[in-house]
């Protein structure tokens, strides 16, 4: 039987360990999970002495380099055939260990394997629902054959995982999108990657608008429209498929015409019809949180979701001028 290593990448998460650690404890005294490594990136909270208390070995990434080096250190010192990444601000399900053993092991070819929140995100907030919803319904609508990889709820096998290089801290000193980056490396070399629509997590991060906006644009959006931009990228998936750019390209005519409609009437009906259009092709996302959080929160995460498709295209946009304007790349 394969045996797993938990590495949790730890940065001033005090208040949230408890929560996040008590699944994991109780998979490695069930016996799913051979051991929980906690590497910490130059916290100055109590987080590292919350893991001591507990008797989880800790290691150190050697300063604040990021959840990828982080993750590297913890890879480095697993002694797992498979390494399972969850993050500080995550509470797995309490079936995620078996359901990554389950796969490897029904999956010879497998190298990496990764789900998604769930549908019950721990923030109340209008922007935390809107984030944690939107990211669980974009996961659940994905491929199950994926050309990326998710770090936040994911699994690698170990010596794939090495071989490929591990997460590139050079490229990525913050947290971005080093995993996505990674499950192209995994794939480019014959790896196959999993979505399992069943392993599944809370988040427990709270969202304020600016963080969205910020994040989503500089840590997000704009390095992954420049990974896009390379030769040889694989994914056409989640966040960037098919369907989600014909949505975006939705909300643009949408944000277009309710711009335009007061100095031409007509446009006037249009965006009515876009706003319409709009939501009948995000519907599952609409109603999960109208579900979840009322009809207050759901309007609000209608505007949200237009917003978020505004600043993606234009980044991506961007992105394409840029590229460009640099020439062809060799």
């Amino acid at each position: 039987m394969r045996t797993i290593s938990v590495v949790v990448p730890l940065f001033n998460s005090a208040p949230l360990l408890e929560r996040v650690l008590t699944p994991l404890a109780a998979a490695a005294k069930r016996g799913e999970i051979l051991e929980i490594l906690i590497v910490d990136d130059g916290s100055t909270d109590d987080g590292p002495d919350t893991c001591r208390a507990r008797g989880l070995e800790l290691l150190s990434s050697g300063g604040h380099l990021g959840p990828g080096a982080a993750r590297n250190v913890g890879v480095e010192a697993a002694r797992g055939d498979i390494v399972l990444f969850v993050d500080a601000d995550v509470v797995i399900h309490d079936d995620v260990p078996s359901i990554v053993r389950e796969t490897f092991e029904a999956y010879p070819d497998c190298v990496a394997v990764f789900g998604s929140y769930d549908d019950r995100p721990a923030a109340r907030g209008f922007v935390s629902t809107y984030v944690n919803l939107r990211h669980h319904c974009v996961h659940q609508a994905g491929n199950p054959e994926a050309s990326t990889f998710w770090a936040a709820c994911g699994a690698a096998d170990r010596r794939a995982f090495t071989d490929a290089g591990g997460y590139d801290i050079a490229r990525f000193e913050r947290s971005s999108i080093e995993d996505i980056e990674l499950g192209q490396r995994l794939r480019r070399r014959g790896g196959r990657i999993l979505l399992r629509k069943d392993m599944l997590c809370t988040h427990l991060k709270r969202w304020t608008l600016r963080d969205m906006v910020v994040t989503e644009i500089f840590r997000r959006a704009l390095p992954w429209g420049r990974l896009m931009m390379q030769p040889g990228y694989l994914a056409s998936e989640l966040n960037v498929s098919t369907r989600e750019r014909w949505k975006a390209g939705l909300a643009l005519l949408l944000v277009a015409s309710v711009l335009a409609a007061p100095f031409y009437a007509p446009l006037g009906l249009a965006a009515l019809a876009f706003a319409v259009l709009a939501f009948r092709v995000n519907r599952r996302l609409f109603r999960l949180i109208l579900k979840r959080r009322g009809w207050a929160a759901m309007l609000v995460g209608v505007a949200l979701h237009q917003l978020y498709y505004l600043y993606s295209s234009l980044t991506y946009g961007y992105c394409v001028l840029e590229s460009a304007a640099r020439g062809p790349v060799r």
